[in-house]
């Protein structure tokens, strides 16, 4: 009975039909990202908490310059516990087809890009028409981000973004909001 079973499975590991079920609700990145629109300063309004923002307890911003080789810089700004500000420099990068609102993003050193463990991906899955309000994510929907032009928005207007999220399969009660004292 143990050999049948192992055979079964075995069988079933090499078939096709048997392999995991592919997300039946695939994250969907925005079809078209205007980078020089999308440059500029962004208030962090929400985040799910990660291993990479710790430090950080308010004041959290975002900051994007094209570059000319079509790449962009990131600085990314929080205050501490202790008041002092903490900066991370990083570089994105698109990928993907076209104007599609997938990048990549890595805050190690140039000389370690190369390597593709560094590169994280930046999914823009929602964005406002006049690009003032967006949503950061990516694939297996394990980080959002919930950026904004200015530190706080109109609640409707968040509410109906967090719905739109919701509809993407996100969690929403995961996110904790960010203290902004701009």
């Amino acid at each position: 009975m143990r050999r049948r079973a192992l055979a079964v499975l075995l069988l079933c590991l090499g078939a096709a039909g048997c392999a995991a079920d592919p997300d039946p609700h695939p994250l969907r990145a925005v079809a078209a990202l205007d980078l020089p629109r999308y440059a500029g300063h962004w208030f962090e309004l929400a985040n799910y908490p990660n291993r990479f923002q710790k430090q950080c307890v308010s004041d959290t911003t975002a900051d994007y310059s094209p570059e000319p080789d079509g790449s962009v810089k990131v600085v990314n700004r929080c205050r501490t516990a202790d008041g002092s500000m903490d900066q991370a420099i990083g570089r994105a990068e698109r990928v993907g087809e076209g104007d599609e609102a997938k990048l990549r993003v890595r805050f190690a050193p140039q000389w370690l890009g190369w390597l593709p463990f560094v590169w994280g991906k930046y999914w823009v899955i929602d964005l406002d028409a006049d690009y003032s309000l967006a949503a950061i994510g990516e694939p297996g929907r394990n980080y959002l981000w919930i950026l904004s032009r200015t530190p706080s928005v109109d609640p409707a207007r968040y509410q109906a973004l967090l719905a739109r999220l919701r509809a993407q399969g996100y969690d929403t009660a995961r996110l904790r909001t960010t203290v902004q004292n701009y």
